[in-house]
């Protein structure tokens, strides 16, 4: 068993460093499973074998122990080196290879209930959805706001709130589902939404834009216009009554035509022009932008999100060492 652990091992540590080292795309959520699942075996087998196996050792040795010392007293010898206190220690003691395997059980287990059913941690990369998310926030997602789904397999069990207009969403990036990324919800199934001359409407009705004082941004050292939207929430084009506010940045250096865009799935349903884009979002997926608009790499470029690649609801920022004042709930 030691042989066949330390294979076992050296395999986890392999993939693991090859997918580090970006001689390939991992998986985390099938390493996790499979890590679950390895050592969940481990933990069986000890509890069920091997545990009870050095317990009848360690009474075999005590009975020996007390056996050999009632053949002396019969001899008349009194004073007897018996004392098999550490012998025992040492046969109920757990091997290498199941401590490294069944002792680390329950940590796994937890972290892959936590993380596949309930909250994920994740870090922004990047300044696409400034000034709601920050580079460097670390945000927690709740993985069963949309309904819990299975893991790896993604198949969704409960059927959960469904996506508004306004929620920040954590998705799988349809062009490379191993990457997880960050927008805000714009338009959900049926909905017409266009994005002209970086002005954003949503089934004909135009989303009010107020001006805020400019944005400092620390990556460029320059100030960026600031807006703020009065956002249409909803889970469906008849929902348009209520509102949240959002805001947003627009760089009046940046011309309104959408250059680069990806062929995707349903790009017949969006039209580009030197004005901007318009686009019918499909059933069962959703039209995604960054609050960062004119840096932001999103739905008018790559196309649509299905219902399928969604991670979970972004709710707070629990950390950024560079700003604690980041703390908080996500608007």
């Amino acid at each position: 068993m030691a042989t066949l652990t330390a294979f076992v091992l050296a395999a986890f540590v392999s993939y693991a460093g090859a997918w580090y080292m970006g001689l390939y795309e991992g998986n985390f959520a099938l390493l996790l499973f499979t890590a679950t699942v390895v050592t969940g075996l481990y933990w069986l087998a000890e509890r069920f074998y091997f545990l009870p196996q050095r317990q009848a050792q360690a009474q075999a040795l005590e009975h020996d122990a007390v056996a050999r010392r009632e053949e002396l007293h019969k001899l008349g010898i009194q004073k007897v080196d018996g004392d098999t206190t550490a012998a025992r220690e040492r046969l109920l003691m757990q091997p290498w290879w199941l401590d490294w395997t069944a002792g680390l059980f329950p940590v796994i287990a937890v972290v892959f209930v936590l993380r596949s059913f309930l909250f994920e941690p994740f870090k922004i990369p990047s300044g696409s959805m400034i000034p709601t998310l920050w580079v460097g926030d670390l945000i927690l997602v709740n993985k069963f706001h949309y309904g819990v789904r299975l893991p790896v397999l993604n198949t969704k069990v409960t059927a959960g709130e469904p996506v508004r207009r306004g929620d920040v969403m954590v998705f799988r990036y349809p062009p490379k589902p191993s990457l997880d990324y960050i927008k805000r919800v714009v338009g959900v199934p049926g909905d017409d939404v266009a994005y002209l001359n970086k002005q954003l409407s949503i089934n004909g009705q135009l989303v009010a834009k107020a001006n805020l004082p400019d944005f400092f941004e620390q990556d460029s050292l320059s100030y960026i216009k600031q807006f703020q939207e009065s956002f249409p929430i909803g889970a469906g084009p008849s929902e348009m009554s209520t509102s949240k506010t959002v805001r947003l940045l627009n760089n009046a250096e940046r011309p309104a035509f959408i250059a680069g865009t990806d062929d995707f799935p349903f790009k017949d349903q969006c039209s580009y022009s030197v004005e901007g884009v318009v686009c019918k979002v499909p059933p069962g997926h959703y039209f995604m932008m960054g609050d960062n608009r004119d840096n932001s790499l999103d739905s008018r470029y790559w196309g649509f999100v299905p219902e399928a690649n969604i991670v979970g609801k972004a709710i707070m920022v629990w950390m950024n060492f560079s700003s604690l004042k980041r703390i908080g709930a996500i608007d």
